[in-house]
């Protein structure tokens, strides 16, 4: 699994004119999934971005998570974030998992985040057309990758 976390002040998430997530100060979370990806991929992520230690303290160090400040976090499936950009110019995703095995991970990946963090999260919907809008604060981005644990 790879994700790009956005520390943000809000973020929002568009599908056919309506808004389906929308949350104030937390984490924009991209998440792609590959054919490889597993449970214990869902597990270790899910503990790593709730506590990732990226907002700021009373003296303007980054040194609480997510949970620690109550934030909030919407996921949004990106299997773009598999994009093998090698030969020519369009890119292939040839990675990318497919949605019988992608669906119920990025389901279990929302899941795990909902209990590690001990709240409900916003998402996108899988498949969707979305507009994404997002106020990064920092600007504070970051990637993960499952396949680098160690």
């Amino acid at each position: 699994m790879r994700i790009v976390i956005q520390r943000v002040l809000e973020a929002s998430v568009v599908i056919e004119n309506e808004v389906t997530s929308k949350i104030d100060k937390g984490l924009l979370i991209l998440v792609g999934i590959e054919e490889a990806d597993t449970d214990e991929d869902v597990k270790w992520l899910s503990s790593k971005v709730v506590n990732l230690r990226i907002f700021d303290d009373e003296n303007g160090v980054m040194n609480l998570s997510v949970k620690d400040i109550d934030g909030e976090i919407i996921v949004v499936s990106q299997f773009t974030l598999h994009a093998s950009t090698k030969k020519g110019n369009r890119p292939s995703y040839i990675k990318a998992a497919k949605p019988d095995i992608s669906i119920p991970l990025y389901e279990r990946f929302v899941s795990q985040l909902q209990n590690d963090l001990g709240k409900e999260i916003g998402t996108g919907e899988f498949g969707a057309d979305m507009k994404v809008s997002l106020c990064n604060d920092g600007p504070v981005t970051i990637i993960i990758d499952t396949k680098n644990k160690e």
